[in-house]
C-alpha cells in the first residue's frame, strides 16, 4: 500500500488507547520545545546573519557557506548563497546542485512552498541544455524531475548518468524515487538499498530507502530508516514530517508527536506542522488541543482552504455546526477565488458545510451551498454524489432550481 505524503492517515493501528490527556513523556517533551522555541529562532536568526556571505567573497567561500546553511537547516539562506554564485558563474555545477536541492527539501517543509519544485526544475533544465555532458548536472536534473512529477523523464536522465558512471550515488537515488513514484515499488527498494551503499549522498540514498519500505508497506522500516537520515542531517525538517508520517502507520502516537514538535523547535512558525498537530489531536479526542492548532493554522495563513477545512471538521466534530459551516464555507469560497479546477475541489467543503445547514434548519445556505455544487459538478466528473430529490433536501419544501 503507497502512502499518500500530501497529507496524512487517520485510520491506522493504535499501539495503545489514550485517555484524555497525552502521556507524560510528550507534556515533558511539549514544555521543552516550547522553552526551546524562542532560544532556538534567535540563534537561528543570529547564526543566519553570522553566516551570510558578505559581498566580495570567493565563490568557493560562498558554496562553502551554501553547504553550511543547508546542513544547519537553513534552506532559504543555503538558497540565496547559491543564486549569488550563479548570477556570477551560471555554469557553476556545484551552486546548481545546492540550489536544486535545498528548493526541493523547502518545498515539502511548509503549505506553501510547492513552487520551490518549479523553480529547481527551472535552474536545473537550463544548466542540462548548458552542460549535457556533466554527470552531475544531469543527476541533480533527474533529481529535480521526480520530485517534479515526471519520474519517467527523471529514471531515463538518472539512467544515461548510471551508464557512464554506476557508483553514481545521487543518480541511483533519483532512479530510485523515479521507480517508487511509478509505482515498481520492488525496484525502487533495490535501487534504493544499492544508493545507500555508494559512497556520497547517504542522507537523499537513506531518506530514498525509507520512502520504498514505507510504498511497500514495511513502515516499522521506513521508520528506522528516517531516523538515519535524521541523524545525519537533525534540522532538516522534511525528514520530521516523513518520521511522523511513518509512526503514525504503526499506531506510535508518541513518536509522531515528538516529531512534530522538533519541527516546532527548528521552525517555530511553521504552519504545516500546526494542520498535522490538528489531525493528530482530533483523532486522539483532544479537543481543546486540535482546536486551537487549527485556529492557529487559518491565523497565520488565512488563505490556506487545508486549514479552513480541518477548522470546520473539528467545530462539526464538536457539535458546534454553526461554526462549522463558517469555516466550510471559507473553504469553499477560496477554493472558487483560487480557480481550483472543479475536479479537484475538496468536495466535503461544499457536502459537510450543507450538512451543517441542515442541521441547523438553514434552508437558504443548503439549497444556495447545493445548487452551487450542483452548477459546479454539472459537467466535471467527480467521485463523491449528493444528491436530494426534486422537491428539495428534507425539511425544506423550496423547489431546486
Amino acid at each position: 500500500m503507497r502512502v499518500q505524503r500530501h497529507h496524512s492517515r487517520l485510520s491506522f493501528r493504535r499501539r495503545r488507547r489514550r485517555s484524555g490527556c497525552l502521556p507524560s513523556v510528550i507534556l515533558l517533551g511539549v514544555l521543552v520545545g516550547v522553552g526551546a522555541l524562542s532560544w532556538n529562532w534567535l540563534q537561528t536568526r543570529l547564526t543566519t546573519a553570522l553566516n551570510a556571505s558578505p559581498i566580495g567573497t570567493s565563490t568557493s567561500e560562498r558554496i562553502a557557506a551554501a553547504i553550511q546553511a543547508f546542513d544547519r537547516g537553513d534552506l532559504t539562506n543555503s538558497i540565496a548563497l547559491s543564486r549569488q554564485v550563479l548570477s556570477e558563474q551560471p555554469d557553476s555545477p556545484e551552486a546548481v546542485m545546492l540550489l536544486a536541492r535545498a528548493l526541493i527539501y523547502r518545498s515539502y517543509s511548509d503549505y506553501h512552498r510547492a513552487f520551490d519544485r518549479q523553480s529547481a526544475l527551472d535552474a536545473t533544465s537550463d544548466a542540462a541544455r548548458r552542460s549535457p555532458n556533466n554527470l552531475n548536472i544531469l543527476a541533480i536534473h533527474a533529481f529535480t524531475l521526480n520530485a517534479a512529477g515526471n519520474p519517467a523523464g527523471a529514471a531515463e536522465t538518472a539512467a544515461r548518468v548510471l551508464e557512464r558512471q554506476p557508483e553514481h550515488a545521487l543518480a541511483r537515488t533519483a532512479l530510485a524515487l523515479a521507480y517508487g513514484s511509478a509505482g515498481s515499488y520492488e525496484i525502487a527498494l533495490r535501487e534504493s538499498q544499492r544508493a545507500v551503499q555508494t559512497d556520497g549522498w547517504t542522507m537523499d540514498a537513506l531518506r530514498a530507502l525509507a520512502i520504498s519500505y514505507s510504498d511497500l508497506g514495511d513502515y516499522p522500516s521506513a521508520l528506522a530508516t528516517v531516523e538515519r537520515a535524521i541523524g545525519i542531517n537533525p534540522q532538516l525538517t522534511p525528514l520530521y514530517f516523513e518520521k511522523a508520517l511513518y509512526a503514525l502507520q504503526i499506531g506510535d502516537v508518541d513518536a509522531a508527536t515528538q516529531a512534530y514538535y522538533q519541527v516546532l523547535t527548528v521552525d517555530p512558525v511553521n504552519v504545516k506542522v500546526r494542520l498535522r498537530l490538528c489531525e493528530l489531536s482530533s483523532m486522539m479526542r483532544e479537543r481543546d488541543a486540535a482546536l486551537s492548532y487549527c485556529q492557529e493554522v487559518t491565523q497565520l495563513a488565512p488563505s490556506w482552504t487545508d486549514g479552513w477545512y480541518q477548522l470546520g471538521r473539528e467545530y462539526f466534530l464538536q457539535g458546534n455546526f454553526l461554526a462549522a459551516q463558517n469555516g466550510f464555507h471559507r473553504c469553499s469560497t477560496l477554493q472558487v477565488m483560487q480557480g481550483v479546477p472543479a475536479s479537484e475541489r475538496r468536495f466535503e467543503c461544499w457536502y459537510l458545510q450543507g450538512q451543517a445547514a441542515e442541521i441547523l434548519g438553514d434552508c437558504d445556505s443548503l439549497l444556495a451551498t447545493y445548487n452551487e455544487y450542483r452548477a459546479m459538478t454539472a459537467n466535471v466528473d467527480v467521485p463523491q454524489t449528493w444528491t436530494y430529490p426534486p422537491e428539495g433536501p428534507p425539511g425544506c419544501v423550496t423547489e431546486l432550481n
